[in-house]
Parts: C-alpha cells; structure tokens; sequence
C-alpha cells in the first residue's frame, strides 16, 4: 500500500506544475517537461474531454456498472492516457470505459498518463528506463509494455530490442493485464506472485478465475497445484501423470508469442500428446495460417 501513497503524492505534485501559469508544459520542449513524461498524475474530470476521434459510440451499461463497482472497490488500477491541451485542459486519448466508470462512482479525479507535444522519442526512452528499474511489480511491467506497443506503436519484435527480453518474456506481462482488476490488485500486494497469475490469466470464467484466487490466498497454493487445478478445469480427465514439463510450457510460451492467441500443449510421460491453437473469429484464424505459411 505504501508504493501507491508514494504515486499518489507525486500524481498531486505533478498535477500542480502542470497547472503552475508561470511554467507552462505543452511540449516535450518545455522546462520540467521530463519530470511529467512517463509518470501518473491525478487529473480531476472536469477537466478532462471526451476523444473526438473514438470509435466506439455505444458502450454496455452492464460492463461499465461492473467496472465502477471495482473502481468503487479498489480504484483506477490502469490510469487512462490523455493529451495536453491548453490550459489545464486534457483530451482523453485511452480509456473511455474507465473516465465513464469514474464519473458513475462520482470521482473527482483519476489517475492519468499525460502525453504532451513532440513526446514521442521522450516518453519511449522514459518508458524503457522505467522497465529497468528493479521495484516494480509484474503489472507496472505489463502497463509499460503496453504502452510501448501501442502509443508508441513498437512491433512485439522492436519492442524485444528496445528492452533487451525475449518476445515470450513481454507476452507474458502483458497477458496479466486481462486478469480481474481486484487479483490484478492482489498481486500488486504480493498476495501472490506472477507464476499464480500465469496459471489464473488461462481461466476465461471471470468468477471461476476470481474463486481460484481466493483459494490460493487462503490456503497458501503453490504456482503448480494451480496449475493443475487450471488444467483439470480445462480438461477434467487430466491427471497429475500429465503435468507439463518445464520445456512443455515453455513450447507453449513460445507459440502463444508467436501465433498471438492462447495454445495450450498437453503430454505425457512418453512424449506424444495434443496442440491446442485458440481462435476467436475467422480473421485470426486467418492470422494464425498466415503465421504458419509465414506470410505475415
């Protein structure tokens, strides 16, 4: 709890040489422009537009109730992004869901990444330096890389040389950013480790996946009994006879990278066993030929 009052004061400090009418920020340029690059600044939502350019006009009321409830709950755990505009005026560029989920709870502010003018080379080298640091928990990590990938727009493949780590290593990260916002919460608070949200993040029931972690944070579970829990839950014939080799799950790390969809590999003990490819439309099923014909 104490790293998230540390963001939370510097969100306030920032927020206020933001708004300091004597020391604009609008650019990468400007005086103190990289003391807000890359960081997370409490924004209050009056000030705070709506993306002219958004192309999604309806939004599901049972989703975004669902959402406020957690915001309620636990908070903004992913900060939306917007731009500088003038004054002490921002257009959001991300996350319509979370700014409406906000306004239905009846927050006044919300954490926010601010981009300003000409930032682009700026925020990579702050986002890539961040990566480095060796206090950041494995959902910081996911949020830095997906911000990499897409407001910066890195290939997977780019992004693997800007920070030195195996494309697997970045898919990983980033898939933990699909978990429940309240187990993303709990690993934040090393209620449990990554290995646990690996195994959680193949469990596609929302509450089968919330009730699994439950268990885990009371009975003390360890990263392979989820893993096998996970995996009878996928397959109930499964047995512990079956139980993936660590060059099993790495095969299937690998693949998942590389076909950009869930795989789930199966054997056992002498070597023959199943190939699962993922797919959830006809477009990406064309994806996955194309990977395969290497076309793509």
């Amino acid at each position: 709890m104490a790293k998230s009052n540390r963001k939370q004061v510097l969100g306030r400090g920032l927020s206020a040489l933001l708004n300091d009418p004597d020391h604009n920020i609008d650019s990468a340029e400007d005086k103190n422009a990289a003391q807000v690059i890359g960081n997370i600044i409490d924004l209050p939502l009056e000030n705070i537009s709506n993306n002219p350019f958004q192309p999604r006009t309806n939004f599901n009321e049972d989703v975004l109730k669902e959402l406020s409830v957690s915001i309620k709950e636990l908070g903004v755990i992913q900060p939306v992004t917007v731009r500088k505009m003038k004054g002490e005026q921002y257009q959001l560029v991300s996350g319509e869901r979370r700014l409406r989920a906000a306004k239905m709870v009846g927050l006044s502010k919300i954490p926010a990444y601010v981009r300003l003018a000409n930032d682009q080379e700026s925020l990579e080298m702050a986002l890539v330096e961040n990566i480095q640091r060796q206090d950041l928990d494995p959902i910081e990590i996911g949020l830095s890389y997906q911000r990499l990938i897409e407001e910066i727009n890195l290939t997977q493949d780019q992004l693997s040389e800007r920070v030195g780590k195996k494309r697997s290593t970045i898919t990983n990260y980033m898939r933990l950013l699909k978990l429940d916002p309240i187990i993303q919460t709990g690993m934040r608070d090393q209620f449990i480790s990554m290995g646990h949200g690996r195994a959680l993040v193949n469990v596609e029931d929302p509450k089968t996946q919330l009730d699994l972690y439950k268990q885990i944070v009371k009975k003390g579970l360890s990263v392979r009994a989820v893993e096998v829990l996970v995996r009878k839950l996928k397959d109930p014939k499964a047995t512990s006879s079956s139980y993936a080799s660590p060059f099993i799950k790495q095969a299937a790390t690998e693949l998942e990278s590389f076909f950009e969809t869930a795989v789930n590999v199966t054997a056992n003990d002498h070597g023959k066993g199943v190939l699962k490819i993922t797919f959830e439309s006809q477009e990406k099923l064309q994806h996955i030929l194309n990977k395969i014909k290497g076309e793509s």
